[in-house]
C-alpha cells in the first residue's frame, strides 16, 4: 500500500483555502463576514495568541454553508485538474490519502479517484472536530492504532510528516507546487531541527 498526504503533495493549492475562496465567490457576503475574521485569526496565530488548531477550527466554520454538498461537488468538477499528473500516472486502487484537511473535502475527490482516505473528522452541524487531527504524529498514531498494513511508499510535502515517513518502507518529499518528487532527506541534526520546528508549530490538540 502507498500512502499520500494530500495538500501540497498530490494536489496544489491547499484545497481548504481554495474551497473557502470558492465559497466566498458564490456567497459574496462571506467576504464581509468570514474573511475579515479569518485574517484576524491568522494574525493572532502568527503573534502566538492563538493555537493553530483553534485558528483552523474557526476557519473550518465556512464549511457549514447550507449548500455545501452541492458546492463541494461543483468545486471538484472544476478543480479535479489540480491533482498532479505524476500521481495519476502511478495511482493504484489500494492507495491511501491521509490528510489534515476535513474529511468533507477529501471524501468527494477520493471517491472520484477510487482510493481510500483518512482525514480530520469535522462535524459541520456542530462545528467541532470529532476525531484525531491528521497532522504530524497524529497520522502515524492513527495508522498504528487502526492496524493499517505496512506502507510501501509514503509521499508528503512537509517534514512534519516525518513520524509516518519513518513507518514506511520508503518515503518521498514532494516540492515545487506538488510537481517534484525526491527521496526523503536523511535525518541529520539539521534536518531533525527542521522536523522539530515543523511539528511544534503545527496543530495543537489542546484547543
Amino acid at each position: 500500500m502507498n500512502a499520500y498526504d494530500f495538500d501540497g503533495t498530490i494536489c496544489y493549492p491547499d484545497c481548504s483555502v481554495n474551497f473557502a475562496i470558492y465559497c466566498m465567490n458564490h456567497h459574496p457576503h462571506l467576504w464581509l463576514t468570514f474573511f475579515p475574521k479569518a485574517v484576524r485569526n491568522l494574525i493572532r496565530y502568527k503573534r502566538g495568541k492563538m493555537t493553530r488548531a483553534r485558528m483552523m477550527l474557526e476557519f473550518f466554520s465556512i464549511f457549514r454553508v447550507k449548500d455545501f454538498d452541492t458546492l463541494i461537488e461543483r468545486y471538484w468538477d472544476t478543480h479535479e485538474k489540480n491533482i498532479s499528473a505524476w500521481y495519476l500516472a502511478q495511482k493504484k486502487p489500494d492507495d491511501l490519502i491521509i490528510s489534515a484537511s476535513p474529511s468533507c473535502l477529501i471524501e468527494p475527490i477520493a471517491r472520484r479517484l477510487g482510493v481510500q482516505f483518512v482525514a480530520t473528522e469535522y462535524d459541520r452541524e456542530f462545528g467541532v472536530i470529532t476525531d484525531n487531527l491528521m497532522f504530524a504524529k497524529g497520522k502515524a498514531r492513527y495508522m498504528i492504532d487502526h492496524g493499517f498494513p505496512v506502507i510501501d511508499h509514503f509521499y508528503s510535502d512537509s517534514l512534519a510528516d516525518t513520524p509516518i515517513a519513518l513507518c514506511a518502507e520508503k518515503a518521498h518529499l514532494v516540492t515545487d507546487k506538488a510537481q517534484k518528487v525526491t527521496d526523503w532527506p536523511a535525518l541529520d541534526p539539521e534536518t531533525l531541527q527542521k522536523v522539530h520546528r515543523k511539528i511544534n508549530t503545527g496543530w495543537n490538540i489542546h484547543l
